[in-house]
């Protein structure tokens, strides 16, 4: 069956938080792919980016969400960066994907531009917004629901999901 929901969005989107309350309201277990990576790796995802480099960690973030594809049945958060590898794009066929949408303002504010986040090192505002536009096109393409969370309690953003999940 797989999971009840698949949470994307850039980081600071809200997909952690909002993966843990969605999970709580459809009593079901929370699993985030950036968890089982770090449990893969034995080591934090920043550390497999600096240590190992950027290919390494997409080739273990791609094994990790094809497993949680398969295995997991309950919500289901994906790194920022996973919607990239074209297989994971053909796997999400078919699943509820949920496209947590966050503004650039808000999305900073959320990250904390001093936060261990490979990608945002150098100039983190315009790496982050780059970022953001490059994979906002792919992000829309693939989800089956669009939540706005600016300006949102996370409860809210529940909410609109469970409705748009309905």
């Amino acid at each position: 069956m797989g999971p009840r929901a698949v949470l994307i969005g850039a980081p600071g989107s809200g997909k952690s938080t909002v993966g843990r309350l969605l999970a709580e309201r459809l009593g079901v277990a929370f699993r985030d792919t950036d968890a089982d990576v770090e449990a893969a790796a034995g080591k934090p995802v920043s550390d497999v980016f600096v240590e190992d480099g950027e290919e390494r960690f997409r080739a273990l973030e791609a094994e990790a969400v094809r497993r949680a594809l398969a295995e997991h049945d309950g919500v289901l958060s994906l790194g920022g960066g996973a919607i990239l590898d074209e297989t994971t794009r053909g796997l999400l066929a078919g699943h509820r994907v949920v496209y947590l949408e966050v503004g650039l303002a808000q999305a900073v504010t959320r990250v904390g531009l001093g936060a261990a986040r490979p990608l945002l090192v150098l100039n983190p505002r315009s790496q982050l917004k780059k970022l953001m536009d490059a994979r906002r096109p792919i992000y829309e393409a693939l989800a089956a629901v669009t939540v706005a969370t600016d300006g949102r309690e996370p409860a809210e953003v529940v909410d609109e999901i469970v409705k748009g999940l309905a």
